[in-house]
């Protein structure tokens, strides 16, 4: 016997039990296979399908959020354009405001000084009534003859009045 040419017997054996495997696996096991490999098959056309279709739907979602974004920063500016001019009118009004406030203030400051002042005068003209009244108190008491003598003492008075 060789090693490497089987025997006739055996080779008879060996074709026999691979035909039997054979008709087995066709009988049973190929159709289960092909079966399975046609489902297997049929799942990835499946996904494929519904990955076409995810990046269709992605691409139109895409395509809404730029619209969106872009609508957005429409919407932006139009609110940052109608704050700035709700801006500049109330800086507007505070400026009349503080105009008018400001213009009421000088005049009750205006009305204030006229009114001290009137004040002020009334009260040197009260003290000069009474300085004067004082010293034709004084003039008439020493009942003076000359009139240079008079103008003496009056002189002398006023130098002697507190400042």
């Amino acid at each position: 016997m060789s090693l490497l040419l089987p025997d006739s017997g055996l080779l008879f054996w060996m074709l026999l039990s691979f035909g039997v495997v054979f008709a087995v696996l066709a009988k049973y096991g190929f159709p289960v296979i092909t079966r399975m490999v046609e489902e297997r098959k049929a799942f990835i056309d499946r996904s494929l399908s519904e990955a076409h279709e995810a990046n269709r739907q992605l691409a139109e979602l895409r395509r809404q959020g730029e619209q969106l974004i872009a609508e957005a920063n429409k919407e932006q500016g139009r609110i940052l354009r109608e704050a700035m001019h709700e801006r500049d009118k109330i800086l507007v009004e505070a400026r009349k405001q503080a105009s008018t406030a400001a213009q009421h203030e000088l005049d009750e400051a205006r009305r204030q000084i006229q009114q001290e002042k009137e004040e002020a005068i009334c009260d040197i003209r009260r003290q000069v009534a009474m300085l004067s009244v004082g010293i034709a108190e004084k003039v008439v008491r020493r009942q003076l003859d000359h009139p240079e003598e008079q103008m003496a003492l009056i002189d002398r008075l006023m130098d002697e009045l507190p400042a």
